[in-house]
């Protein structure tokens, strides 16, 4: 018996780290720019997953993690790939939680992740590239790709009657993809699309894009831009005009800051996310506001994508991006014990034990190849000057 335990002994030991470590993961976020309104709650929630786990002691063999944050501004595509270089190279950092923009992720994924072979998981990087740029298996993302994003935008648009629209989007990778996309789907739905024309950020006059806008007219105005930014600045243009009353109103839109700065002007706009009313996203929001942070979009993706990195660890049995890489499809998906927000500790356990997890997390995670989100979505809509959930899809 005693050579019999002595044997299990030695093989925990080799399936074990030596010894506890100092793990960094890195937060790179839009602290400043066209959506830095949104930063605050994404990072709170990537910083809420990584203290949880910290402070249970459960990662490989007790090890310490801790989050280092840098600034992907979204915008300025050099500043982001410095700060992933910072991240990498000074921090050392094991992985990377973002970028937060899609430029901004695939300018860090090919300049920093890709010659380093670090992980990258965004929670908001929704750009339809990412799901065919070339990536070494490092990239994830737990926000749906807006190539399924555009189709629901589409559905909406019609199911609410709309004939005609105006599209304006953000010139990068993101507004693109976005306004092509929606342009395709509501045209294949029997809607008209009587302009879709790409508009710049820092600039500081809009007032030429809105007055094309309104030359073109249609029913409503699709604004895939950035509520900080030049989108903001279009719909004050467009009410300033009279030429549009009504917005239709993406992801990037999303924020709070917009009806602060408009209020009831924009009653009856309306629009959808990444969103679910599932349990783990209850669990989530009711965590979130107990910790003290202000919720907003794509916080809970951000809790599930530093979930991932730290359970991929410890289903690789290694900190490296290089193990735990082949190990974030198995720890996001069945088979094997749901694990909830909250719950973080019993899923590295499980692991630890050499159990299987399907991690739910906030954002009912359910990674697709080629490692992103399938997409549940919620729908919104101004009303007495706010944000109101009103359906999910």
């Amino acid at each position: 018996m005693k050579k019999i335990m002595g044997v299990s002994a030695a093989i925990l030991m080799l399936a074990s780290p030596a010894y506890a470590e100092d793990i960094k993961i890195g937060i790179s976020l839009g602290f400043t720019g066209p959506l830095e309104s949104l930063a605050p709650a994404m990072n709170n929630g990537a910083q809420m997953a990584i203290s949880e786990v910290a402070e249970s002691k459960s990662l490989l063999g007790g090890s310490n993690v801790v989050a280092v944050t840098g600034d992907s501004t979204c915008a300025d595509t050099a500043a982001a790939v410095a700060t992933g270089e910072r991240l990498v190279t000074s921090e050392n950092v094991n992985a990377i939680v973002g970028a937060m923009c899609s430029g901004a992720a695939q300018a860090v994924l090919e300049g920093v992740a890709m010659p380093n072979g670090i992980v990258m998981i965004s929670g908001s990087a929704t750009a339809p590239v990412l799901s065919t740029v070339e990536d070494n298996g490092l990239f994830f993302r737990t926000a749906p790709s807006d190539a399924r994003s555009a189709e629901v935008l589409a559905e909406i648009l019609i199911e609410q009657g709309y004939k005609s629209a105006a599209i304006t989007y953000v010139n990068n990778d993101y507004g693109k993809g976005l306004g092509s996309a929606i342009e395709a789907n509501f045209v294949a739905g029997g809607g008209t699309v009587t302009i879709n024309a790409g508009h710049e950020e820092n600039k500081g006059d809009y007032s030429a894009d809105a007055a094309a806008l309104a030359q073109a007219g249609g029913d409503i105005l699709v604004v895939a831009g950035y509520a900080d930014g030049g989108g903001g600045a279009i719909i004050q243009g467009s009410l300033d005009s009279g030429s549009f009353e009504t917005f239709f109103l993406p992801d990037g839109m999303y924020a709070d800051s917009l009806t602060a700065t408009f209020g009831s002007d924009i009653d009856g706009s309306f629009g959808a996310s990444a969103g679910t009313d599932s349990p783990g996203d209850a669990t989530f929001k009711t965590l979130f506001a107990e910790a003290g942070h202000e919720y907003n979009v794509y916080a809970g993706e951000y809790y599930d994508a530093a979930a991932l990195i730290m359970l991929a660890m410890q289903a690789a049995n290694s900190s490296s991006s290089s193990d735990l890489k082949d190990h974030v499809m198995d720890v996001a998906n069945a088979p094997g014990e749901k694990i909830y927000p909250g719950e973080l500790a019993k899923g590295l356990k499980i692991l630890a034990d050499g159990g299987e997890i399907d991690y739910v997390g906030a954002s009912a995670v359910e990674l697709i190849e080629p490692g992103e989100s399938g997409g549940a979505y919620l729908q919104y809509e101004v009303q007495n000057g706010k944000f109101a959930t009103v359906g999910y899809r």
